[in-house]
This record gives C-alpha cells, sequence and structure tokens, in this order.
C-alpha cells in the first residue's frame, strides 16, 4: 500500500507521510496508508521545510486541502513521492487538477501564517515504476519562491545517516490513529534506520510491492508503534540533520513485523536536492 491520503504518525512520535486521499492500492496487502499514530506536535519553525501538498478543488477544504506532504529542497523545488501525484491518489489526470498547491511555513493546516503556492510544474522520477514502486520520486516547481534557509539538504550516498541503527524522525499531517482521524497540525515521530533485511523479509514481492534496497529505506520500530501512515506520503524522513526518504508505502501503520518503506534519496535524480 502506498501512504498517500492514508497515511499519518504512528507512536509517541509517529509520523507518516501517505496521501489524504484514498488509499491506492499497488496490490495486494501493501497499499499506500501512512498513520502517525501517538505523534507529538511540532512547530513548523522547527522544521521549515516540512510543506504540505494541497488542492481543495480534489480533496476539499477541511483540511486546507492536503493530501501528501513533501520536503523544500530548493527556494522554487519541492520532493514529494510520485504516486501523490498519479491520477489514483488524486482521482483524475493531474493535468485536470486546476488549484494544485503547497503549504509552507504552517503548522496547523487551517491555521493563519505561512504561505500557500502554486506550483508551476512536476516532473516525475524517469525511473519511477508505479508498478514496483521503485523510483517513488517527484519534483515540483513552485510559482514564487520560499527562504533558502528553510530548505534541508539531502545525504549522498554512503553517508552515515542511511546506517542501520540511526535514530530518525518522520513528519506528516496524516492519520494519527489509523482510523481516519487526521492531525491538523504537523506531527513527528521518532523511528530508526532498520537493516535492509527486515523489509526483504516483510515485503518479499509475494503479494504487493517489493523491497528494493537500491531505490528504497526501511525504517521503523522494532516494537511496533511508531511509523508513518495514510496522509503523510512524500513526507520526510529525517537523520543527522539530513534528508534520506520519503514517506512511500508499507502495509499497515506502525506493525513491528511489518515497517514503513521509504524511498532513498541518494537514489533520486542527482540534479534534483542538495547533498552532503
Amino acid at each position: 500500500m502506498r501512504r498517500s491520503f492514508a497515511g499519518s504518525l504512528t507512536g509517541a512520535l509517529a509520523l507518516t507521510a501517505m496521501a489524504v486521499a484514498a488509499p491506492q492500492a499497488s496490490g495486494g496487502t501493501t497499499t499506500p496508508d501512512g498513520v502517525v499514530v501517538g505523534g507529538q506536535p511540532v512547530q513548523i519553525s522547527q522544521s521549515p521545510w516540512v510543506v504540505a501538498l494541497s488542492s481543495r478543488d480534489r480533496f476539499g477544504g477541511t483540511r486546507a486541502g492536503q493530501f501528501c506532504g513533501g520536503v523544500l529542497v530548493a527556494p522554487a523545488k519541492v520532493l514529494t513521492a510520485a504516486h501523490c501525484v498519479s491520477s489514483e491518489v488524486l482521482g483524475v489526470p493531474l493535468a485536470q487538477v486546476r488549484d494544485l498547491e503547497v503549504i509552507a511555513g504552517r503548522s496547523e493546516l487551517k491555521g493563519a501564517g505561512g504561505r500557500e503556492i502554486a506550483v508551476s510544474d512536476v516532473k516525475l522520477n524517469p525511473a519511477y515504476d508505479s508498478k514496483t514502486n521503485a523510483g517513488d520520486f517527484a519534483l515540483l516547481t513552485l510559482s514564487s519562491p520560499l527562504p533558502a534557509a528553510d530548505t534541508i539538504k539531502a545525504a549522498g550516498p554512503g553517508h552515515a545517516a542511511y546506517t542501520a541503527g540511526t535514530g530518525a524522525v518522520v513528519y506528516g499531517w496524516g492519520d494519527t490513529t489509523g482510523a481516519g482521524s487526521y492531525a491538523d497540525e504537523l506531527r513527528a515521530a521518532p523511528v530508526k534506520v532498520l537493516p535492509d533485511s527486515a523489509c526483504e523479509r516483510a515485503y518479499p514481492g509475494l503479494v504487493g510491492g517489493t523491497y528494493r534496497a537500491d531505490t528504497m529505506l526501511c525504517a521503523g520500530d522494532e516494537n511496533g508503534g511508531h511509523d508513518a501512515c495514510q496522509g503523510d506520503s512524500g513526507g520526510p524522513l529525517v537523520a543527522d540533520g539530513r534528508l534520506i526518504g520519503l514517506v512511500s508505502w508499507g502495509s499497515g501503520c506502525g506493525q513491528a513485523r511489518n515497517p514503513g518503506v521509504y524511498a532513498r534519496l541518494s537514489a533520486a535524480p542527482e540534479t534534483w536536492a542538495e547533498r552532503s
């Protein structure tokens, strides 16, 4: 399952980056659903690079149209999950969405402050495969820039942040209970980067998605309870001050045996994000 408008944080600080639209099925039980259950609220000032994708035309005004998360990687560039801009999530082809925007600088989706900026261009990762979930990246160009100080750098190939056991944090506005109780304010949850073997066991490709270590990253809570979920798709996974993943897909939310699968930033097109 992909974690688009079906994503949120689970656990004491759990968040997911799934979209807030209807859950997308990539086949079998591994459909995009992310939930930040039991997560803790955080202020956008502490993580200004976290943004929400919005379309009131497609998703109504209850949550300011939020359906996925994203990450500001340059003043006018936002990374998100490719499946977030698919017709499966949006309900119509992307070209028919009249009001695709990014909400930045706002912890509470319907609160005051921050900016709502129209998206002027969308590029899909040429290597994205919707059937396997590999290469789940899309790059959005904003119609006007945000402050350069609000961006975050990605961890390049070989960075220590990708090492199993590294503590990380996932951010989003997704489901907080797994039962459709979406967060109105930004939440964050602590997880760990897990060995690739943990996701290879959980997602061997017999049903649904197949875990591929070259383009995917495994992260979660070995004991369960912390995870991303519906409504969190496309949101950031951050470790050592660097962006290492985007909420992509998984089976269920906060389950010890089914870790979250993230799009691995070191596998994104090289020119899409500054790395260090």
